[in-house]
């Protein structure tokens, strides 16, 4: 695994004012990690997910934190919250078959959705994608997951139907 890449860590500030630090996970933030899906309603983790889950299993959730920052980039947001960090969001790239195309995921906690969080996650895993040599960054959607097809077209990001799957929209970048 690479060292951990403390120069894409940063401060921001999202549209109601509210500081919020958008750096690269840590394996140490699993139970961060685990708290934010348990948090998430259930709309929100099917959306994500694509089917029903409570938490994390054990291995997914070592997949999603022990990452090698280069083939595999995973962002969180935090905000401080009674002096505690607490995830309200987090984005993802992992690399594919397909050479110098990386798939994406994205997740906002419900209270942050539409706050700007969004927006900061994927501009900094566009950019960690980008320095890491991919082309094109793409994922896949639930047709009724409006919020996500609205965002990823206001992004840039192409959308299609695969044929025979209507349920499920095809995203995609050029980075």
């Amino acid at each position: 695994m690479a060292a951990y890449p403390q120069h894409l860590v940063r401060q921001r500030v999202l549209r109601d004012g509210t500081p919020v630090t958008i750096r690269p996970i840590r394996p140490e933030d699993s139970g961060m990690e685990q708290e934010f899906v348990r948090h998430l309603s259930n709309d929100s983790r099917y959306f994500r997910f694509m089917g029903s889950l409570r938490e994390l299993p054990k291995k997914k959730l070592r997949l999603f934190t022990e990452i090698d920052y280069e083939r595999h980039m995973a962002f969180v947001a935090t905000i401080l919250n009674e002096g505690k960090e607490l995830e309200i969001g987090t984005a993802r790239y992992a690399a594919t078959e397909k050479p110098e195309t990386c798939e994406f995921a994205i997740v906002i906690d419900d209270a942050w959705q539409g706050s700007g969080v969004g927006g900061q996650l994927m501009y900094s895993l566009e950019c960690a994608a980008r320095e890491q040599g991919f082309k094109t960054m793409e994922g896949i959607a639930l047709a009724g997951n409006y919020k996500m097809l609205k965002f990823a077209r206001q992004l840039g990001f192409k959308c299609s139907h695969n044929p025979g799957e209507a349920d499920i929209v095809r995203l995609e970048l050029q980075l």
